[in-house]
């Protein structure tokens, strides 16, 4: 695990490299800086989730790495109906709390930025969740000790680049 982890922390100092980057157009649009850290936790926890239900499953040996394998699309579909409602829910949030502190993004624009980046996001943090899964079981490793940390520091570093890429997009 220790070359897996000191990989991750390097690679996690390139997102703060990202934010440092664009950080005029963080400073031009403050109400993007709410989602930020909630962006970045909330990719690793959607991947956790579902890293943890797969690694039930194939404890209990459910698990089957097969595109016919219903239970892994229900849980596909249960992480993508979560990253719709959070994402919308804080689209709107941070708009509430951009209107009390600073001038307030358009709350359409807000809601594509905060949907777009949170469902690009939930789809990286299942593809990595699943392959996690997968090699750690093809190389004979626990995948309760090596999805969660891969999964979630990756998804810390790819939600600041998605929401980043969709904000300039859309602005």
């Amino acid at each position: 695990m220790f070359p897996i982890l000191i990989t991750l922390s390097v690679l996690e100092m390139g997102s703060g490299y990202v934010l440092e980057s664009l950080e005029s157009t963080y400073l031009d649009n403050p109400t993007l800086l709410i989602l930020v850290p909630v962006m970045i936790g909330m990719g690793g926890n959607l991947g956790a989730i579902l890293s943890s239900r797969l690694s039930t499953r194939l404890h209990l040996g459910t698990l089957e790495f097969s595109p016919r394998d219903e239970q892994l699309w229900t849980s596909i579909a249960a992480i993508m109906l979560l990253a719709v409602t959070v994402f919308s829910a804080l689209g709107v949030a941070a708009w509430g709390l951009g209107r009390l502190v600073a001038e307030p993004m358009a709350l359409a624009d807000l809601l594509v930025i905060s949907v777009g980046s949170g469902m690009l996001l939930a789809i990286f943090a299942v593809v990595l969740s699943v392959a996690a899964t997968y090699v750690s079981y093809q190389q004979g490793l626990d995948p309760d000790d090596t999805t969660i940390p891969v999964v979630t520091n990756v998804c810390d570093i790819l939600g600041v680049v998605v929401l980043s890429a969709v904000a300039i997009a859309v602005l």
